[in-house]
């Protein structure tokens, strides 16, 4: 019997070895272990999720349609999730139809199905700085050549966009408006209206990110960014269940224009054919029976105590001169060590004494400010957070200022 030689098989895409992982979700292994108190994850808090509604709920799906939960779909989703999420953009004041809508798997798949759609290899997408790090894995996915929006502690400067778009003709923007992963900001209204016009006169699509948007614990509601003179024609509206219901369901929703949305559920028939049907009825039944705006309220009054613990302790857990900001609702704090830390450096002193954040370099594109770092709130309670941000006063006093 002869040998026979064989060769390997190709490799792979270079866009597939071209995109890092995500530090977070290394962090979050890192941290899975029992006994260890993590600020990283930006996760919901599991005691919070309506266990029994959704037993319900899923119980209902079965018993009154059985048969058509378990069959396939359509790529555009149920229409009475449609028709329930439409009515709740409604109510919040953007009006908004059923057959406006596209149900997707989590809102990430409504970014990686607008960014397959409009977004060509070489193409220039804008973020804000620092931004959500999955979005910017999406945008590196597709060859985009990715440009940073200056901004201050209230988001966006809308001068310095106006610069950049003329400058570099952007495809889109990339926006995470209202309690921004990482920064917990909210970009103010006149800044959105400012934004809008830019868009509409210079000519480029808006993609807003709005997963926390109902997880207000003070202050005036902003209108959406999508909701601006402007904005009608070219904004894809994202949003998400996973924040307000369980992220366990992978629903989110696509809210774009009509020529925009066809082409994303045309990208959504070669991604899955649909989002999971059993999902929706259950979603859909849900929206109908349970009082979801007071399940909410529960999660915000929860929030919003535990942010507080955290704000609390902050200024002795981290060295002297930090800074940090005070979100009005979101899941995220956002701060900043004194010059010559590096939070990087700081994060294994704290892993040894078992709590944890995430360090906010990655979240930067071009050169990372090594001094910043998002710890989220929401998963510990006030007496946990104490622990941890005790912990976490421990870690500091290991670790050296400018070790690597």
């Amino acid at each position: 019997m002869y040998a026979t030689a064989t060769l390997p098989p190709p490799a792979f895409a270079a866009r597939a070895t071209a995109v890092a992982g995500s530090p977070v979700r290394e962090i979050l292994a890192l941290t899975a272990r029992p006994g260890v108190i993590s600020f990283a994850g930006g996760l919901p808090a599991p005691e919070l999720f309506d266990t029994e509604g959704l037993r319900a709920a899923y119980d209902a799906a079965f018993t009154e349609s059985g048969g058509r939960a378990l069959q396939y779909s359509t790529t555009e989703g149920a229409p009475e999730l449609r028709e329930a999420v439409a009515a709740r953009v409604t109510a919040r004041g953007l009006k908004t139809g059923a057959d406006d809508l596209v149900v997707t798997t989590g809102s990430q798949q409504a970014l990686t199905l607008i960014t397959s759609t409009l977004v060509e290899p070489g193409d220039t997408v804008l973020v804000e700085n620092p931004t959500y790090l999955a979005a910017l894995q999406c945008f590196a996915l597709a060859g985009a050549r990715v440009i940073p929006v200056p901004c201050d502690g209230e988001g966006m400067l809308p001068d310095e966009l106006e610069e950049i778009v003329a400058r570099e003709r952007p495809k889109l923007l990339y926006s995470v408006p209202t309690f921004q992963n990482p920064t917990g900001r909210t970009l103010p209204g006149a800044r959105r209206a400012a934004v809008a016009e830019i868009a509409a006169r210079r000519g480029l699509w808006l993609v807003e990110d709005d997963p926390y948007g109902e997880l207000r614990f003070e202050g005036a509601e902003v209108p959406w960014l999508a909701a601006h003179p402007g904005a009608e024609d070219r904004t894809a509206l994202l949003g998400s269940f996973s924040k307000v219901m369980a992220p366990g369901l992978r629903l989110g929703w696509l809210r774009a224009p009509q020529a925009l949305r066809r082409a994303a559920a045309v990208a959504k028939q070669a991604a899955d054919l649909h989002t999971s049907t059993v999902d929706q009825l259950a979603a859909a039944h849900y929206l109908r029976t349970a009082d979801l705006d007071a399940h909410i309220a529960t999660v915000r009054a929860a929030y919003r105590e535990r942010r507080d613990a955290l704000l609390a302790g902050l200024g002795a857990a981290l060295p002297q001169g930090s800074r940090w900001n005070r979100p009005e609702g979101g899941m995220f704090v956002w701060a900043r060590l004194p010059e010559g830390h590096d939070a990087g450096a700081l994060l294994p002193a704290a892993v040894s004494r078992a709590v944890a954040f995430v360090p906010g370099a990655p979240f930067h594109t071009g050169t990372p400010d090594p001094r910043t770092l998002r710890l989220s709130f929401t998963t510990h309670t006030p007496a946990e957070i104490a622990e941890g941000l005790s912990r976490l006063a421990g870690a500091v006093a290991d670790y050296s200022p400018g070790s690597a």
